[in-house]
Formats: structure tokens, C-alpha cells, sequence
């Protein structure tokens, strides 16, 4: 499988071989999925509130949680219910938003239109309505919609004798709409219209809604032209709000969500502290940022000694803090022992036990996130625990041998933990042992044939790993369509995992690829 990403991979030089020239065969035709409702993650509700009415709103602290399926919050978004609590959650913060933005007279400027003359000003509330209501539904309302809505501000402000109090409850009234909660994304005749197109666009690559200018080319029904949507996609690349797109994306990508709870035995690992996994997941999203709005190779993420970090993980390191407050660039030391995403805080804390290290769970990262590669489940009531240190085990690697003495054991830990042993030197948050309590460690690891020492080996052989690209074309695809890829895909990803490649691994051109392509605008539409 992948024979001709394999080819390019292995061979193709992105200095020497401009992306034009790379051949590729016409793109696959490929039955499409059930459209489906997709409710607003958490990052892209925040950020759509945002976008909308300003930073620095207060929001509960809590909402219906989001579900992830494959990983990808994305995913989960189009097979998520929404309870009768998370209703009431949804009214709530809609309130307290509608509220706080009425109260600030520099927001209150910023998206509402008109003064009320009266508290029955039904001509306020209309255009009002008709305004706002365009952005935060993502399209202009019907006028029957503009109605119902003047209607409860005429309503409020007439009952509480205050025309902005009307206005506020219209405010919530739109933010707690399934047409606001929901990316109302169904098609028609088989394909996306533009309006949906607009939000798929926004939402991919901004992690947020569409502007203004978007929604006018849609409304112009220019996005149904590939070079519009392509030409489109340039603009919100260059847009600072791209940084954000491509951090909720690899924030899910990477499962930095699971930063929020880490939890390590402070008596075992004295470096850690309650901030740690905040500032872990700061570092990687801004390497990330890196390797993917700029003009480079993406898979220097597996490689770069560039960094970011604060007194915090500069303390987890051993390298001088770059800013006394807050973070700042820094380059690790050449020839030093941490590079790139598999030397950080964020995947090394993260795939390890509470009191230890974990070389399966590292593993498996490595194959089922950066590679794609399937790992079997492991047989009912199994015990998957590694057998405690003894005086004949002290390592982990000889504590793996005993394991594997298991067949049960053997099939699935034979494929991830000659992986994770590469690591041993990065114990459970991620800092640097010369030695596992004295004894000496072998960081030797091997991975599809490639046997390698260390870190730095296994970052090499994930760097040039034919299925690196592929992969990574995997997630994103499945993250902008928005739900479990099928077999029947495998040959859309190959054919933009080709283009990723032929393009010199530039994130970027790859994004591009994606909204420009047919099955970017392709839903199967329920009956």
C-alpha cells in the first residue's frame, strides 16, 4: 500500500523538485459520507464567541463535554447528543455572554448597530437581527427568522422598560440557537452550497467562523469554483487567526486535551507541578505552529531543537529559562538528549504512569498517531501490567523481557515497545536520566526494520517514514470531513498524501489541497 508515497518519500528532494511538477493522476472518486450536524467543539465555540464579540468574556465553566471518536473531537462533534442539561448550559452561557457584551459600551459598539429609541423600537431590533444574526448563524436570515427574533426584543424591552435589555435577550436568543450551537453543514443535491462551504472553510483553517468577506463570496455563490476556494483559503492562512486553526487541530491530532488532567507522584518526579501540563501543551502547539504556517518541511516537528518554553519546562530540561516571565524562544543545545515533538513534556508526561515511565504507551503513540498504524487489542481480562522491578529486573527493558515471555503479551508489545525502550532516558515527565536507579539503560529501539539508538534515532526514523505523511494526511482529511474515514477513502488520502509530499511536506500546500479538492463540497444527503 502507498507504493508511490513510498517512492516520493524516499526520494524526492522538495529543494529540487518544484510541487508542479510532481505527477499525480486525477483525484479519486470516492462515495461520500452522511452529512450530519456537527455541535461546535468547545475550542470552536470559545473561539466563534470570540470572533463574534471580543476577547475576554467570561464563559462557565463547564458545557456539555465534547465526545471524541477516532480521537478527534471533530469527529465526535457529528455523533454528539445534546442533553436536557446541556441545554439549560448552553441557555445559561448565552445569557451571561448577551449580558456582558450589552454592559461593555465598547462591544455593545461593536456589534449592535442602532440606539433604541424606545423599548419597543422594533426597527433597531430588526437590523439588529438582521447583523448580527448573519455572523453568528453563518448566513443571512430569513425574514420570517428576523421577525420571530424582533419579536422577543420587542417583548423584553417592553416588559422590563429598557430597549437594550430587548436587544440582550435577542443576543441570547441567537447564541443559544442550534443554528448557532450547530455548523448546519447537510448539502444539497449531493454537494455542500456555498454558505456551507464558508463555515467549512472558516472552521478548518481558523477554528472559528467565517468573516464577513467569506460569507459575501458565498453569498455570491463564488465557492463552488476550486481556484475562489483555494484563493480564499490563501487569505485565511495569512490571517493570524490560522495560528489557532492549526492549534485545535493538533490539539486533537496529538491528544494534548489529556494535558489538562496529568498527574504524576510529585515524590517521584520532583520537577512536576500543577502547571506543568498548561505549559507543556503551550510548547507543543507552538512548535506546531512552526512547522506548519511556515515555508518548511513539516517533518522537521520530529527534528527542530527550536523551542519555547517557560521557567517550568526550562527547569524539566536543564537549560536556562529564555524570559524571566512567560515564555520565549530557545534552541536546545546541538548534540544535546531532546528534539523535536517526541522530546517534549506534552507526549513524554503524557504517554507514562503516575510513578513511572510507560514504553508501551509510548509506542503506541508513535505507531497509531505519527504512523497510522493499527495495534491489535489486547484479549479480554489479559493483565497488561509490566512486572515490578526485581534485583534480576531492574530495568525497564528487563522488566519487557518478562513480559514478552507472555504470548498472550508478545503480539502486541513485540510492535510498540522496542519503540518506547528508544526512550528510556526521558523518564515519566519527560526529564532526562542518565540511568534507571543506577543501573545502566539501553535506549536501543528498532521500528518496521529500522533499528536505531535514542531519541535522536527514533525521531530520524519517524522523520523519513514513508508513513509519516501519509498519516498526518489521514488526521487532516478526517478532521476537515468530520468523520471515520472508510476504506473506500484510503485512495483520497494517498492521492493527497502524494500531493503533501510532491509539495515539498509544506502544511500548508496540503490545507490548500484539501479545499480546493471536489470532495471537499461532496455530502451525501439523508433522506
Amino acid at each position: 500500500m502507498w507504493t508511490i508515497l513510498a517512492t516520493l518519500a524516499a526520494c524526492t528532494d522538495p529543494q529540487a523538485v518544484p510541487p508542479d511538477e510532481v505527477p499525480r493522476g486525477e483525484e479519486p472518486v470516492v462515495l461520500p459520507a452522511p452529512a450530519t450536524l456537527r455541535r461546535l467543539t468547545r475550542a470552536q465555540y470559545e473561539a466563534t464567541l470570540e470572533d463574534l464579540l471580543g476577547p475576554g468574556l467570561v464563559l462557565p465553566p463547564y458545557l456539555e463535554p465534547d465526545l471524541a471518536v477516532e480521537g478527534l473531537f471533530s469527529v465526535g462533534a457529528g455523533q454528539a447528543s445534546l442533553s436536557p442539561y446541556g441545554v439549560e448550559q448552553y441557555e445559561t452561557a448565552a445569557q451571561l455572554v448577551a449580558s456582558q457584551v450589552m454592559g461593555d459600551p465598547d462591544r455593545r459598539a461593536a456589534v449592535v448597530p442602532c440606539t433604541p429609541s424606545a423599548p419597543d423600537d422594533r426597527g433597531c431590533a430588526e437590523d439588529f437581527v438582521r447583523s448580527f444574526g448573519r455572523l453568528a448563524w453563518r448566513r443571512t436570515l430569513t425574514e420570517p427568522e428576523v421577525t420571530r427574533l424582533a419579536d422577543v426584543a420587542v417583548l423584553a424591552g417592553t416588559t422590563l422598560d429598557s430597549g437594550d435589555t430587548g436587544l440582550e435577550y435577542a443576543m441570547s436568543a441567537l447564541l443559544q440557537s442550534p443554528n448557532f450551537l450547530y455548523r448546519v453543514e447537510i448539502g444539497q443535491g449531493g454537494h455542500f452550497d456555498d454558505l456551507e462551504l464558508a463555515s467549512r472553510l472558516s472552521y478548518l483553517l481558523w477554528g472559528g467562523p467565517p468573516d464577513a468577506e467569506l460569507l459575501d463570496a458565498a453569498e455570491a455563490g463564488e465557492l463552488a469554483d476550486p481556484a475562489v476556494r483555494r484563493a480564499q483559503a490563501e487569505r485565511l492562512l495569512d490571517d493570524p487567526r490560522a495560528k489557532r486553526g492549526v492549534r485545535a487541530m493538533f490539539a486533537e491530532i496529538l491528544g494534548l486535551y489529556g494535558l489538562d488532567t496529568l498527574n504524576k507522584d510529585p515524590n517521584v518526579f520532583l520537577h512536576f507541578s500543577d502547571s506543568l501540563g498548561d505549559s507543556a501543551r503551550e510548547e507543543t502547539l507552538w512548535t506546531v505552529e512552526q512547522a506548519t504556517l511556515g515555508d518548511v518541511d513539516f517533518r522537521e516537528l520530529m527534528l527542530s531543537r527550536r523551542t519555547w518554553l517557560d521557567r517550568t519546562l526550562a527547569a524539566v530540561y536543564d537549560v536556562p529559562a529564555p524570559s524571566r516571565d512567560g515564555f520565549g524562544e530557545a534552541e536546545l543545545p546541538l548534540g544535546g538528549n531532546r528534539q523535536g515533538l517526541l522530546g517534549q513534556v506534552s507526549f513524554l508526561a503524557l504517554r507514562a504512569h503516575p510513578v513511572s515511565t510507560s514504553v508501551t504507551r509510548r509506542g503506541v503513540f508513535v505507531r497509531e498517531t505519527l504512523l497510522c498504524q493499527g495495534i491489535p487489542s489486547p484479549p479480554a481480562n489479559v493483565d497488561t501490567s509490566i512486572p515490578e522491578s526485581t534485583p534480576e529486573t531492574p530495568t525497564m527493558r528487563d522488566r519487557v523481557a518478562v513480559h514478552l515471555e507472555d504470548p498472550t503479551c508478545a503480539t502486541c508489545h513485540k510492535i510498540t515497545d522496542p519503540v518506547g525502550l528508544s526512550l528510556e532516558h526521558l523518564d515519566g515527565i519527560g526529564r532526562y536520566r542518565p540511568d534507571d536507579q543506577g543501573y545502566a539503560i539501553d535506549a536501543s529501539g528498532e521500528l518496521d526494520g529500522e533499528t536505531f539508538d535514542g531519541l535522536a534515532g527514533l525521531a530520524w526514523t519517524v522523520h523519513v517514514h514513508p508513513a509519516f505523511p501519509v498519516c498526518m494526511t489521514q488526521h487532516a482529511l478526517a478532521f476537515a470531513q468530520g468523520h471515520v474515514l472508510s476504506d473506500g477513502e484510503e485512495e483520497l488520502v494517498d492521492w493527497h498524501a502524494e500531493g503533501f509530499v510532491g509539495a515539498g511536506w509544506r502544511w500548508r500546500e496540503l490545507m490548500l489541497d484539501l479545499v480546493a479538492s471536489d470532495t471537499f463540497t461532496v455530502a451525501e444527503v439523508q433522506p
